[in-house]
């Protein structure tokens, strides 16, 4: 009989769902301890795995066929094996694009508004007012407009910020941003603006590309938000311009290296905010990616057209394809 692997959080309503979907399908529940040998039994495979994977080993016995991750960011799978190989593989990304646009607020707002600043005074039991900075009429760009970049620009929209991105795909620009400006020009991006955001996912081409030159580009003072992936930056550059003022700050929910050593220098900076990549948490979570599981198990063994199809050379899905829920 055919296997179908699940690895990621599931109560038993979310295999009886999956189940359902696929009924020709034995399924077998991994965790990351087991993950690593019970991939090389699936035929189909749903969830993430944080851990490593031999995938030459898997794309080289052709047993896999059809990869649904629970995650948006696909650095997990995408090996080049993987990429070389007719597996199918479909992403989440967009699922989270909510709550992923909350935390950017979060990080944003908290930095603007000086809340680590009078946190730090709470402690001390200090209540001594210092300066802020504002969100509202400000030059905001967007790094990458997938899923989750589209829905940051609805979010913001209403704080009356002008909205410029860049992406791959920038004939595809949603109405709440001015400019879609191709992935190539993110120069440009960053020397226009006042507080720029990653949301791009992390593959060669953007492993560092947040570098000395980037920053250097931006407006001195301006503030850098990564919601992406840790190693879109370049930490040491990112260190030396907050250190001589470049950047007013910077608020991260992901770093290079996760957890984030305790030796950082991330974590004494006083304008830096940090948070254990959480972006994407949210209570309904499981409920909400069983559901795209199930819609695209379906379509996959029914031959209809996928949700969050990658293109695979390039590590995400065109917008087109988008699963954007209401």
């Amino acid at each position: 009989m055919k296997e179908l692997v699940v690895c990621y959080p599931t109560e038993d309503r979310h295999l009886q769902a999956i189940q359902r979907a696929a009924p020709d399908y034995r399924l077998l529940v991994a965790d990351q301890q087991t993950i690593p040998e019970l991939i090389h039994q699936a035929d189909l495979f749903v969830g993430h795995a944080k851990v490593p994977v031999d995938w030459d080993r898997v794309a080289a016995s052709g047993r896999l066929k059809f990869i649904q991750s629970s995650a948006a960011g696909l650095d997990h799978c995408l090996a080049p094996s993987i990429i070389q190989s007719p597996v199918v593989v479909c992403s989440a990304s967009g699922l989270f694009a909510d709550q992923v646009a909350e935390q950017t607020l979060a990080l944003l707002l908290g930095l603007l508004r000086g809340i680590p600043v009078f946190y730090r005074q709470q402690q001390k039991h200090e209540f001594v007012r210092r300066p802020t900075a504002d969100l509202h009429r400000k030059r905001v760009g967007i790094v990458g407009l997938g899923g989750n970049g589209r829905r940051l620009a609805q979010v913001l929209s209403p704080f009356r910020v002008t909205i410029r991105a860049t992406d791959y795909f920038p004939e595809h620009k949603p109405p709440e941003v001015e400019q879609l400006l191709p992935h190539t020009q993110l120069l440009e991006l960053a020397a226009w603006s006042d507080m720029l955001i990653l949301t791009l996912p992390l593959n060669a081409s953007t492993k560092g590309i947040i570098n000395h030159k980037i920053v250097d580009a931006m407006p001195r003072g301006s503030w850098l938000i990564n919601v992406a992936r840790g190693q879109c930056v370049n930490e040491g550059d990112l260190v030396e311009a907050l250190d001589r003022g470049q950047l007013a700050g910077a608020g991260l929910d992901v770093t290079a290296v996760e957890p984030l050593p305790p030796e950082s220098p991330l974590y004494a900076h006083p304008n830096v905010l940090i948070t254990p990549h959480v972006g994407a948490q949210s209570g309904p979570r499981y409920d909400d990616s069983t559901r795209l599981i199930c819609e695209n198990l379906t379509r996959y063994l029914a031959g209809q057209p996928l949700f969050n199809i990658v293109d695979k050379k390039l590590g995400f899905p065109h917008p087109s394809v988008l699963y954007l829920p209401n």
